[in-house]
């Protein structure tokens, strides 16, 4: 198959001097001048990543993306969404993928949260495949299109809960980490149900993981809800997930 010249890794004519590269571009430098290399091979070693640090911090992150993204505002979907990519599949340091999931999730591009949008954040957990990565895409990017459009999501999510990859299930699980009494406990059952321990992945730590903290989140707002899932599921939970849920509820 012939690359997508839209995403390519070189700078495809169409963008070249565009808001979108200098967006990415910006977000290299910036990232690559407040960078510590001597906490990089520490950072690398917490995340058991593969791809290594540039070694920055969470504080000067967070204002090198707060400073870029709103001084190079993007005008179209197109941009964004190459921007994503060119930040993402470009990436040599992991930061690189941190920002271009800030830049994806950001509220100056709420209005593209949308179905179409969860084939982008698919491709970012799949390719991702770890916690750091997957935690933050499913709260601030799948939860919100989950929360503007339930009726044709919500089987989406049940879909994703049933899938072949590990990190697609738990991005089904924690998509309602922040609704609180919003949320479809119908699709907080599906998907617990789903990855029980009897399970595809039903006993790998992440999944179970997943489940404790979902429930544990759910019961700051139902507790008798959660405790009723809980005894009805007692077989099924494992004891991580159900200690997990229980943790504030004397469980």
């Amino acid at each position: 198959m012939a690359p997508d010249p839209a995403h390519d890794d070189g700078e495809p004519a169409a963008t070249r001097g565009s808001a979108a590269a200098q967006l990415v571009a910006a977000l290299r430098a910036e990232l690559r001048a407040v960078a510590d290399p001597a906490k990089a091979p520490q950072m690398q070693a917490y995340m058991k990543s593969a791809m290594p640090y540039l070694g920055v911090q969470s504080p000067p992150f967070k204002r090198v993306c707060r400073t870029v993204l709103a001084g190079h505002p993007l005008a179209d979907r197109a941009q964004w969404d190459w921007a994503v990519h060119q930040l993402w599949d470009g990436a040599t340091f992991r930061e690189e993928r941190y920002a271009a999931v800030a830049l994806a999730t950001h509220r100056l591009y709420s209005g593209y949260q949308d179905q179409e949008t969860l084939n982008l954040y698919r491709h970012l957990v799949e390719t991702g495949a770890w916690w750091d990565f997957i935690d933050v895409i499913a709260s601030h990017g799948v939860g919100p299109i989950l929360r503007a459009s339930p009726e044709t999501v919500a089987p989406q999510m049940q879909s994703w809960a049933r899938d072949g990859h590990l990190w697609v299930r738990r991005t089904a699980i924690l998509c309602q980490l922040s609704r609180k009494a919003a949320t479809d406990t119908d699709l907080l059952a599906y998907v617990v149900a789903m990855n029980l321990e009897d399970s595809l992945y039903g006993k790998e730590f992440f999944i179970r993981k997943a489940i404790g903290w979902a429930l544990r989140e759910y019961a700051k707002t139902d507790p008798d809800w959660v405790m009723a899932f809980v005894q009805d599921n007692e077989q099924g939970l494992s004891p991580l997930s159900r200690r997990e849920a229980l943790k504030h509820l004397g469980g």
